[in-house]
């Protein structure tokens, strides 16, 4: 990828990056394809799960510095930078691993979100050494941070084209051939040690490809940025539409929704998105409705921003810190410096939104230290919730019936497992036993069945009880119920559906309604499920209210008998009456 400012490459200089871009390519798709034979034939490294996450990240990331910097860096800043990132891709891999399950296989403990701040720290850090090189200085100008990004993002989405319509054609050749009878090329195209060298042969061919067209790249971002840039009016409007009709709904609504934060954090971002699309590197002339609306999206990220940071405030003060609030509250960290960066920007006179350039080089440098955090022990977000879900459990925030020692099992990682080890040596006997059972079950949903099941289900008709056998019953496997675990929330209504006097158990797990009865060897067995149903949001206040029956058959439909099955022909519902309920499945006369 060449320096911002060359148009027209020597020949020499592109051969020589041609050569070291196909090289890199060669060796990535080798050493990574060696990788997944150790993991294959389970011998060195893939047996020290440590090493082989560092080496997979390194032999994964590393390479991309390579492929972006060969023509734009000098040697020297590109063999300490690609040092950096490889020592990086390493011990965020490592960590990722140590730091996980130490039962798990492999890199089962490597999640995704590894793999993205990795991607996005070497990225980030790239598009940050690269302008300071190519102009000399630790601190570029804007339009350079601007013009490189940009141009190596198009590039990696053009490159990840190319790749896939290689993928496409290799594909079709192979269907054409065994047309005649020549399977060949379907062969090849099966063996790992052709799909990993030449993926990323592929990959660093089409780098080298967009970047000797370095203007036609340059044109291609132009196009999208300015289709971006004029839907920004639109997301600025739907964002100021929204927070003015909130007075009129209140935030119950809003936080219904149980994704609040996550809806506000994505609308941030696309804020953030289009307002750069329409700024640009700052020296382009931009259209007056553009700049109204790009100074209007910065203020509007205060309040929007303000308001996932209250959301998850909520979320965490009854439920305390998770794995995912953790990162959450990282992201409206991130989003805050950008909101006052942009709204300060936005009525700050003079230029138009010039502060936005100091906040986007600022804001880099704080995700960078963000991801580095979040993917160390500084602010590892499993560290962090399974200290804060212990530290509430046992100041008595929540009962032991109701703490999720399942996480600790399965989702809490190594911290998770040594937290459950000491709980099982509680002076509190409920404590220690429930964290007993959840060490020794098989499987996370064993686990969270561990407490007290069906504990926040909601039964009707009021004063009704679960069968204890129901409750008791072994729920793992085909009859999991999403309800049976503790913390679980569901209804269920108690209902006989055949008239032999004995009352169904009729579970909500969805949206229709289970049906289940106990059979002579005494399990409970599903024999039916409700129709479809559309339910409001004051359904459950319905079903408080209205008790359940069975509505009698309309005389014009009969049962079918299909593969010795009775079924009940069901015309669809004209409205949503809630206390009509008709069942459907085996039915037994």
């Amino acid at each position: 990828m060449t320096d911002a400012a060359s148009e027209t490459p020597d020949p020499r200089a592109a051969r020589r990056a041609t050569i070291i871009r196909l090289a890199t390519g060669l060796a990535q798709g080798l050493l990574l394809y060696g990788l997944y034979q150790a993991d294959k034939s389970k011998v060195w490294p893939a047996t020290q799960r440590e090493l082989y996450a560092a080496l997979l990240m390194v032999f994964l990331f590393a390479p991309f510095v390579v492929l972006a910097g060969v023509s734009a860096l000098r040697f020297r800043t590109l063999a300490v930078w690609k040092g950096v990132a490889a020592l990086v891709a390493a011990g965020l891999g490592a960590y990722g691993v140590w730091s996980g399950d130490p039962a798990a296989k492999g890199v089962d403990g490597l999640g995704p979100q590894t793999f993205f701040a990795i991607a996005a720290l070497i990225f980030i850090g790239h598009h940050l050494v690269e302008p300071a090189d190519v102009e000399r200085r630790r601190i570029a100008r804007y339009p350079t941070y601007f013009d490189v990004t940009w141009k190596h993002g198009v590039q990696a989405v053009l490159s990840l084209g190319f790749t896939g319509a290689f993928w496409l054609l290799l594909f079709l050749a192979a269907a054409l051939f065994k047309l005649i009878g020549v399977d060949a090329i379907e062969k090849l195209i099966r063996h790992e040690w052709f799909i990993f060298p030449a993926t990323a042969v592929v990959f660093a061919a089409a780098v080298q490809l967009t970047d000797v067209r370095a203007n036609l790249v340059r044109g291609v971002r132009t196009v999208v940025l300015t289709l971006l840039a004029w839907l920004l009016p639109l997301m600025a409007l739907i964002a100021a539409a929204f927070l003015l009709t909130l007075p009129f709904t209140g935030l119950e609504p809003l936080w219904k929704t149980k994704s609040a934060t996550a809806i506000l954090l994505t609308a941030d971002a696309f804020l953030i998105l289009l307002a750069n699309a329409a700024y640009q590197d700052g020296t382009e002339t931009t259209a007056v409705v553009l700049k109204w609306a790009a100074r209007l999206a910065g203020v509007l990220l205060v309040p929007i921003t303000v308001l996932a940071a209250y959301g998850l405030s909520l979320r965490i003060g009854q439920y305390g810190l998770s794995p995912d609030r953790i990162i959450a509250g990282a992201c409206v960290l991130v989003a805050a410096g950008y909101a006052v960066g942009y709204a300060t920007a936005a009525v700050r006179p003079g230029a138009w939104m010039r502060t936005l350039e100091a906040t986007n080089i600022a804001m880099a440098f704080v995700v960078i230290a963000v991801l580095l955090a979040l993917c160390t022990p500084v602010a590892d977000p499993r560290r962090l919730s399974v200290e804060n879900q212990v530290k509430r459990l046992h100041a008595g925030k929540v009962k032991p019936d109701d703490f999720d020692f399942a996480f600790l099992r399965f989702n809490g990682g190594r911290v998770g497992r040594d937290a459950l080890v000491a709980l099982g040596k509680d002076r509190d006997v409920t404590i220690a036993e429930l964290a007993g059972k959840a060490w020794n079950a098989p499987s996370y949903q064993a686990a969270k069945l561990s407490g007290k099941p069906f504990a926040n289900a909601h039964v009707y008709p009021a004063g009704a009880v679960l069968p204890e056998s129901f409750v008791k019953q072994d729920w793992i496997g085909d009859n999991w119920l999403t309800c049976a675990a503790a913390g679980g929330d569901c209804d269920i209504v108690m209902l006989d559906t055949n008239g032999d006097g004995v009352a169904e158990v009729l579970v909500n797990d969805g949206s229709v309604f289970e049906v289940y009865r106990q059979g002579a060897d005494r399990r409970w067995i599903k024999i039916a499920v409700t129709a479809p149903s559309c339910v409001d949001d004051d359904f459950r206040a319905k079903l408080g209210a209205i008790p359940p029956r069975m509505a009698p058959p309309p005389p014009d439909l009969k049962d079918v008998v299909i593969g010795g099955r009775s079924l009940r022909l069901v015309p669809p519902p004209p409205d949503c009456v809630v206390e009509r309920i008709v069942v459907t499945g085996s039915v037994e006369r």
